[in-house]
């Protein structure tokens, strides 16, 4: 479906950053999760070589950035390289399905192509907890930080449920579908209505930003497309409000 876009996207607290390149790499050794790594675009160097290094191995986004930006986040010798401390844990895709079906459930994963407002992942993440969605996958880009203000929006639910980061969301598609795992995309334009669908297997809901929906690509490898039907030509559903029709007919049809 498409959503109109709401952007929202503070300034880090001072207390949830890591400043300056040797520090930043004592953190990923250390095992500290990272949300993602500031750099300014024109450094380079052996220094920030490993930087990169380490980021990849251990799937942590890098922004380039120009200086002004880190000069923007009111701190003093960051050696153009800033880290923004996670909030929450980060889990790994295949790890959670397979912790998933050995206990005996069966997946029902939100997808978040796209969605920037740190309120609506809170609204989105505190609605999945209670319906019960078991992962929330999402970007390593194009997505709103999953910071304080997400998790005071979530009452606490991001903590709660595993999210799981990757790099690309097709990739991500493409794992779920080996595991048996069917994806569905909320689309406004879909020939089905909810009720067409059986939520009641192995699924994962992709959910798309409110201005530009989800990305083409993304749909094209998913395997059924859906709407909700609505009165009249009224097309702003809210995204997280969309996400909490979907996902109680998901839990209703499960309990059924």
């Amino acid at each position: 479906m498409n959503f109109r876009n709401q952007q929202h996207k503070p300034r880090p607290k001072k207390n949830t950053l890591i400043v300056g390149r040797n520090k930043v790499i004592e953190a990923i050794q250390q095992g500290k999760q990272l949300e993602r790594i500031f750099l300014v675009s024109t450094i380079h160097g052996e220094v920030i070589e490993e930087i990169k290094k380490l980021a990849e191995e251990n799937k942590i986004p890098i922004n380039k950035v120009p200086v002004e930006k880190l000069n923007g986040f009111n701190v003093s010798n960051h050696e153009g390289c800033v880290a923004v401390i996670s909030k929450i844990q980060y889990h790994d895709l295949q790890e959670i399905i397979s912790f998933v079906v050995d206990k005996g459930e069966t997946p029902l994963f939100l997808i978040l192509d796209g969605i920037t407002d740190v309120r609506n992942i809170g609204a989105l993440a505190r609605t999945a907890l209670c319906t019960g969605v078991q992962a929330i996958i999402i970007p390593d880009r194009g997505v709103g930080a999953l910071n304080e203000d997400a998790i005071a929006t979530s009452a606490g639910a991001l903590e709660k449920v595993a999210v799981c980061r990757v790099n690309s969301l097709m990739k991500a598609v493409d794992e779920l579908h080996l595991n048996g795992i069917k994806v569905f995309a909320s689309e406004m334009k879909a020939e089905k209505n909810i009720f067409d669908l059986s939520f009641a297997e192995p699924c994962a809901i992709v959910m798309g930003s409110e201005d530009k929906g989800i990305f083409p690509a993304l749909i094209r490898i998913c395997d059924e497309q859906f709407k909700i039907p609505m009165k009249g030509d009224f097309e702003s559903l809210n995204v997280s409000v969309a996400a909490g029709m979907i996902l109680y007919e998901a839990m209703k049809q499960r309990m059924i």
